[in-house]
């Protein structure tokens, strides 16, 4: 097995919710680490492993990125980091499929599939070291987790989009 890990400058962990029933409002965690385990060239053995911290959680808006760190939402001081960790990785001839894995957030843990894609492997050209893509789109329910518990769907949705997009290299 061979541990790759993500380029920060090169990946992404963001979210879409509803506010109000009228607008989308977009958001990401700047802090995140992944690593892959992985030997089979077909990933058919890949073990994902994901930590965001809570308090990355940036919305472009200062005063909403508190709220949404605050016991209302993701209470930062007593949860500080948001993990996924795959048990199943299927992906078909177009290198797109499912990953299945354990989310938690907010010390709630429940079992998820998202959408993969995964790029060929190449070399890459700024620093000579094998790099490879993965993006990954889902859907989760924040209440599922106790995100917002007090907060109307009718205010922010429950349903939560879900987008990842991430290079590895060779660690």
């Amino acid at each position: 097995m061979a541990t790759w890990k993500n380029d920060p400058d090169h990946s992404h962990l963001g979210f879409v919710v509803r506010h109000l029933m009228i607008t989308d409002i977009n958001g990401r965690f700047a802090d995140v680490d992944i690593d892959l385990e992985v030997a089979n060239d077909d990933l058919s053995d890949a073990v994902f492993s994901m930590t965001a911290k809570a308090a990355s959680i940036d919305t472009h808006v200062h005063a909403r990125d508190e709220h949404l760190r605050s016991a209302d939402f993701f209470d930062v001081t007593q949860h500080q980091d948001l993990t996924f960790q795959s048990s199943a990785v299927h992906l078909g001839a177009e290198r797109a499929g499912t990953i299945t894995g354990i989310l938690e957030m907010r010390g709630v843990s429940r079992e998820v599939t998202f959408a993969i894609t995964a790029s060929d492997r190449i070399t890459n050209p700024f620093n000579n070291k094998e790099t490879q893509s993965f993006s990954i789109t889902g859907e989760v329910n924040r209440s599922d987790f106790g995100i917002g518990p007090n907060i109307p769907a009718a205010i922010v949705s429950d349903r939560v989009r879900v987008a990842a997009n991430f290079e590895v290299s060779p660690a």
